[in-house]
């Protein structure tokens, strides 16, 4: 074993010792690893693609986090998903063609988003008890499915490169005992996330609206939307099993924010929100989305009163303010704290 990752061994087990400290455990719950995934709190990256974060997206993997996020694009032209913050014909990442774990910290980076899941992937089989992770993909520009880029290419493509890691919204559907939920509200509603130990080493990926498609007028379809009539007609023609990713409804808003749709036939297939962590805590209702048991992701986490760094927290400060959030039904805090790990890995009882 290197010393890098003898070092990440190491500091993944004391952050799970102090996370086990952190917060008095869900009754009934013997640790961390036996809540169900909707009832913990984790800490996620943001923009974890970024050379400037991390060289290689392994070491962000290797900092224990909750979740990553990708950014990507729809090159129509060579039917190719680039991963970058501004550059939509050209990939910027950190993400290697690696086959085994060696290589996930070395080689030319800057490769596409099936690369990214390759990584992914190769790093959950050198780590088999890490996770369960949440990867968050924003689509900068939206889908592009008349161009043969939409929810069904984006499917197959995670699907060829995550496999079974992948926990789908068929999996959350499903019944203990055989059969199946009608929708993913009513799956969330009962409670049927498994254990996250029941998670290890698998994956769950949701989508937002990018936020160039959120700021261009003449996208009338966006992310949202597109995918989740693509996640009800699937199901409806009984292939719910081809999905593999949760849409988002994106930005923080009182009451139930599905409301905002129109089609009421696509609102039960949200479970996932995602919005800015101070305006959660402003005075939205947040034991809501506990309450059944829906994840919701807290954005830019050092911005709630009183601010912290967006980088570079002391760690009892990033500890604080993700216990805070944790208290505040958080299911997943976000941030840029990259160089604590022992935050990065904390598991916390949710509410």
């Amino acid at each position: 074993m290197s010393v890098r990752r003898i070092i990440a061994a190491a500091t993944l087990v004391l952050a799970a010792t102090a996370a086990t400290f952190a917060a008095p455990a869900e009754a009934g719950a013997a640790g961390p690893a036996d809540l169900p995934f909707g009832s913990a709190t984790t800490v996620g990256l943001h923009n974890t693609y970024d050379p400037a974060a991390f060289p290689f997206l392994a070491q962000a993997l290797d900092t224990g986090t909750g979740m990553i996020e990708l950014d990507a694009w729809t090159d129509t032209v060579t039917k190719e998903w680039k991963v970058s913050h501004s550059n939509p014909l050209g990939n910027a990442n950190n993400c290697v063609s690696a086959s085994t774990p060696a290589q996930l910290y070395t080689g030319g980076a800057n490769k596409n988003l099936e690369t990214c899941l390759d990584d992914i992937r190769v790093w959950l089989g050198a780590h088999p008890t890490a996770g369960p992770l949440v990867v968050k993909l924003e689509l900068k520009g939206g889908f592009a499915g008349n161009r043969g880029m939409g929810p069904a290419q984006l499917d197959a493509l995670i699907a060829a490169h995550l496999g079974s890691a992948v926990f789908r919204p068929a999996d959350l559907l499903a019944k203990p005992g055989g059969g199946a939920y009608a929708t993913l509200d009513d799956a969330a509603r009962a409670g049927n996330w498994p254990s996250r130990a029941a998670l290890a080493g698998r994956v769950l990926l949701d989508v937002i609206p990018g936020t160039v498609e959120e700021q261009n007028p003449f996208d009338t379809l966006h992310t949202d939307v597109e995918y989740s009539r693509y996640l009800r007609d699937l199901a409806s023609a009984g292939q719910i099993a081809r999905a593999q990713v949760f849409p988002v409804v994106h930005g923080a808003a009182s009451g139930d924010p599905r409301g905002q749709y129109s089609e009421t036939s696509i609102r039960p297939w949200f479970v996932v929100f995602d919005g800015d962590a101070a305006a959660y805590v402003a005075g939205i209702d947040t034991a809501w989305y506990d309450a059944r048991h829906y994840l919701l992701v807290m954005t830019d986490a050092q911005n709630v009163a009183p601010a912290i760094s967006a980088t570079d927290p002391t760690a009892e400060q990033a500890r604080t303010r993700a216990t805070q959030l944790a208290t505040a039904h958080a299911s997943i805090v976000s941030s840029d704290w990259r160089h604590l790990p022992e935050v990065q890995s904390l598991v916390l009882p949710r509410g």
